[in-house]
């Protein structure tokens, strides 16, 4: 994310976008747990002033990411393995729900559009582009089985993912996995079978976070010598 693409965003939205900037860095293991955030660089980098910055640690710390510690600053939390398998797993529980209820709806043209998009997902080589189909066909799945409480959840959740995952060094072996996994979602949801498309995207997001950890263990999360204490 670009100073000027921070600007661009009402002024009301700055809290946001530094948030999920600061999650990005952590989620992409650029900052470690025990890392010490440094507010002002945050601020340079993004072209805001620390009270955005502020507020959106304020935030993070809610949703168990950074910790502050008085007198000494603001830290990335020490996350375990666990935490991000439970993160993805109960995302997956969740939409689990919706996919469900997709199932059985008979919306014929939802499923049109989830058979389109696995198709271009299934075209593409571009990290960037499969990060937004893929986002698109779980979004199509919410906004299409679950209610106003359970896409609510479900929001918060994904704010908790990184941005751009599959732009990540992901193997590509998993990448055949997951369009693999999407197979089986659409043909539970074909089938109307509302159990079958549940265990699909619980199986799914199971799989995806067990992936998120490989990923951090490869850029060194969970290295103990990667964490720095300095105040």
């Amino acid at each position: 994310m670009t100073s000027q693409a921070v600007h661009t965003r009402a002024r009301g939205n700055l809290k946001q976008e530094v948030a999920q900037h600061v999650r990005d860095l952590i989620l992409s293991g650029e900052l470690r747990p025990g890392q010490r955030i440094d507010q002002d660089a945050v601020a340079t980098d993004l072209g805001v002033s620390r009270l955005p910055v502020r507020e959106a640690l304020i935030t993070l710390e809610t949703e168990g990411l950074v910790e502050a510690i008085a007198r000494r600053g603001v830290y990335v939390a020490q996350l375990e393995r666990d935490d991000i398998r439970d993160h993805y797993a109960m995302y997956g529980q969740l939409s689990g729900i919706a996919a469900g209820r997709v199932a059985t709806s008979g919306d014929a043209e939802l499923l049109g559009q989830l058979e389109d998009i696995q198709r271009q997902m299934r075209a593409t080589d571009d990290a960037h582009e499969h990060d937004r189909l893929n986002y698109a066909f779980h979004q199509a799945i919410n906004r299409g089985g679950a209610s106003r409480r359970l896409r609510s959840v479900l929001r918060l959740l994904s704010q908790n993912m990184p941005s751009a995952f599959f732009a990540q060094p992901v193997e590509w072996e998993w990448k055949e996995t997951a369009i693999a996994e999407h197979d089986e979602i659409l043909a539970a949801l074909r089938a109307g079978d509302g159990d079958a498309a549940s265990a699909g995207l619980v199986k799914h997001f199971r799989t995806t976070g067990d992936q998120a950890v490989r990923v951090l263990e490869r850029q060194g999360f969970w290295d103990t010598e990667a964490a720095s204490a300095d105040e």
